[in-house]
């Protein structure tokens, strides 16, 4: 947020892509999960309209809706590097660069950005949601990687298990 000089960050989950895999936890688990990682950031809002039934898994649609939503705003799509190391075969890229500007973190592994995106700067963490969820499955501890309160949520309700 400091160095992009944003005020607010939209935290939108992605719902039933038919472009591939569907996440694993329920959407009522990943909402849950998303809130208690960011009870205490005022800064941090969760839009769920991608979960509503029938609607577009197409971050295009989702960036035109906020847009509709929200005419004065500016957006910013927030990506990893390995994210945006597909982003040319993504559903319209060509529309989603025009209704938000990329930025893009850093990731092991991924080159540095291109000057199609805002380079963000960061220590990158050789872990994904991949190995995480993995972790969850194992019953391996979560701390450090995940919020308490959220690696407390996966071990109640066994998730990935």
């Amino acid at each position: 947020m400091q160095s992009l000089g944003l005020a607010k960050v939209l935290w939108i989950p992605t719902g039933k892509p038919g472009y591939r895999t569907p996440p694993v936890a329920s959407t009522f688990d990943r909402l849950t999960m998303l809130a208690l990682a960011l009870k205490d950031e005022a800064d941090f809002e969760i839009d769920s309209r991608e979960l509503a039934p029938g609607a577009s898994p197409y971050t295009a649609d989702t960036l035109a809706a906020l847009q509709a939503d929200r005419p004065d705003d500016e957006f910013y799509l927030l990506l990893g590097a390995d994210q945006h190391a597909s982003f040319r075969r993504w559903h319209r890229p060509a529309e989603v660069k025009r209704l938000a500007r990329l930025a893009v973190f850093t990731r092991p592994g991924y080159p540095a950005t291109p000057g199609d995106a805002i380079d963000v700067r960061m220590t990158p963490l050789a872990l994904s949601g991949s190995d995480i969820r993995a972790r969850a499955a194992r019953g391996e501890p979560l701390e450090g990687l995940v919020p308490p309160p959220v690696a407390n949520y996966i071990a109640e309700n066994k998730l990935y298990r």
